[in-house]
């Protein structure tokens, strides 16, 4: 092996230069810190049998009456060089990548492009003893010309770096570039490229994003908002209708208490009046699911505070409708019942009222009354491993106690009232043989009922204890502790 390596040191080289190439595409991108140690002791035997060989890579390469073997030599000193600049590249690239991450990208790309320009100049002053001058010359009027040709995609790189040095965004920013709203996958040299939210890929290049306006919707990181506008009739009072979006803003549990949400009447006019509901969400994927929810609790709270959403076409309820009516007609469960039958069912609901913190159905209890909420916002609470938490908040039309009436059960949460609420309640003595008669009814309260037990259930599942691991190190630190 050693005759080998003396008797055809070049050849040796030669070989050094195609494993280093092999091992680079046969190692795994997970294994980076591998593939740079294989590459720096690849360049050092490299080095060794250069200079060993009398092959000085700032030096001509001798032989010159050998041409074959001048060429040769030539050309691995040339190679030096190259192997060398991408060596630092990859190893300042590694360093960049453990401070900076991927958002640094752009920069090592540029910096790799400056050493290799360096590499290549420093290989034909020293190697082939061109005259550097007249070379940094021509490359300089070569260098305007195709700067002029290159002027939009020299404007895309600098600004790149601005973007990349300023940092308004980072990869898997959700952030909007003159509209253009999407996650950030990627930011080259050229461009910066978002997915959309409907799954397309959107292209901006860097100097529009540059002197465009961004808006970057995941910093600070915590936070997102959420606002939903909403068209009022301008003859109803704003305070009424403020007291409503106000009930709805609070009957969403996922808008964050700090900073806190507020409802604004943003423009009136004699077309309408426009109310907005603003608020911040803990998380990004959030935001369009709250702002679902909000257009639903604010069309149920204004429908109990007797307020529509303005609309061009006249509604089909009959005027003058009594609240008990109105409410069972949106009802999901008493809908399908007959006019009649709701008239009958509407004389039998009492109207009772509790204040904000007033307990209205405790957990474990079996009610024989049922409550169909007719204003205001209902907490549900329920108890894990002995620490209580909210599970869920309840509004207009939905009904609280069905376990009782059903089959005496009791449902293991405590509903409380999160704000003042008005409540309508039906005994059991009168409702019971009216599920009977209606199996349809009777089987949607069913639906309901399975749906919150199944879901409590699941809620208040205890947390699995982590297993204490065993073993002679664990044994030392708690030694070592004691």
């Amino acid at each position: 092996m050693l005759s080998l390596l003396t008797d055809h040191p070049l050849f040796c080289a030669l070989a050094l230069i195609l494993i280093d190439l092999g091992l680079w595409r046969l190692i795994s991108a997970n294994g980076s810190q591998w593939k740079l140690v294989a590459r720096l002791v690849i360049f050092s035997l490299f080095s060794v049998l250069l200079f060993n060989e009398g092959l000085n890579p700032l030096e001509p390469a001798p032989w010159a009456d050998n041409v074959p073997l001048h060429l040769a030599a030539t050309g691995l000193q040339i190679g030096w060089w190259l192997f060398g600049a991408r060596t630092l590249t990859v190893l300042i690239g590694a360093v960049m990548m453990q401070r900076v991450g991927h958002t640094g990208r752009l920069l090592q790309d540029l910096l790799g492009a400056v050493i290799f320009l360096i590499a290549i100049i420093a290989a034909l002053a020293y190697v082939l003893d061109l005259p550097v001058k007249g070379v940094l010359a021509t490359s300089g009027a070569l260098a305007i010309i195709v700067g002029l040709a290159l002027q939009s995609t020299l404007s895309d790189v600098f600004s790149g770096i601005v973007l990349n040095t300023t940092k308004p965004y980072q990869l898997d920013d959700w952030i909007s570039i003159d509209g253009t709203e999407g996650r950030v996958t990627d930011i080259d040299w050229r461009a910066t490229r978002l997915q959309t939210s409907q799954g397309s890929m959107a292209v901006i290049p860097n100097s529009l994003a540059a002197k465009a306006k961004i808006i970057n919707f995941s910093r600070p990181t915590d936070m997102f908002g959420v606002s939903i506008s909403l068209q009022l009739s301008p003859h109803a009072r704003p305070q009424k209708i403020i007291d409503a979006l106000e009930r709805a803003m609070q009957g969403c549990r996922y808008l964050l208490a700090k900073p806190a949400p507020c409802v604004a009447l943003k423009v009136s006019s004699a077309a309408g009046v426009e109310y907005e509901i603003s608020g911040f969400v803990a998380s990004m994927e959030h935001k369009r699911m709250v702002r679902n929810l909000l257009f639903d609790l604010a069309f149920r709270h204004l429908q109990a505070s007797g307020v529509s959403l303005l609309s061009s076409v006249e509604s089909n309820a009959p005027a003058g409708l009594s609240r008990p009516l109105a409410l069972l007609d949106s009802s999901s469960i008493f809908s399908t019942l007959r006019q009649d039958e709701k008239e009958t069912f509407s004389q039998n609901m009492k109207l009772q009222n509790f204040r904000a913190g007033e307990l209205i159905l405790p957990a474990g209890e079996v009610s024989d009354h049922l409550f169909i909420i007719e204003s205001g916002v209902v907490s549900v609470e329920l108890s894990r491993d002995g620490v209580r938490f909210e599970s869920g908040r309840m509004g207009p039309g939905e009904v609280i106690g069905e376990g009782g009436i059903l089959s005496d059960t009791a449902l293991p949460a405590d509903f409380t009232a999160k704000t003042f609420c008005s409540l309508y309640r039906i005994e059991k003595d009168y409702l019971k043989p009216c599920l009977d008669a209606r199996h349809d009814i009777s089987e949607a309260m069913t639906a309901l009922l399975d749906y919150r037990l199944n879901k409590a259930r699941t809620l208040t599942m205890e947390t699995p204890k982590a297993v204490e691991k065993k073993g002679f190190l664990q044994w030392l630190r708690r030694r070592s502790e004691s």
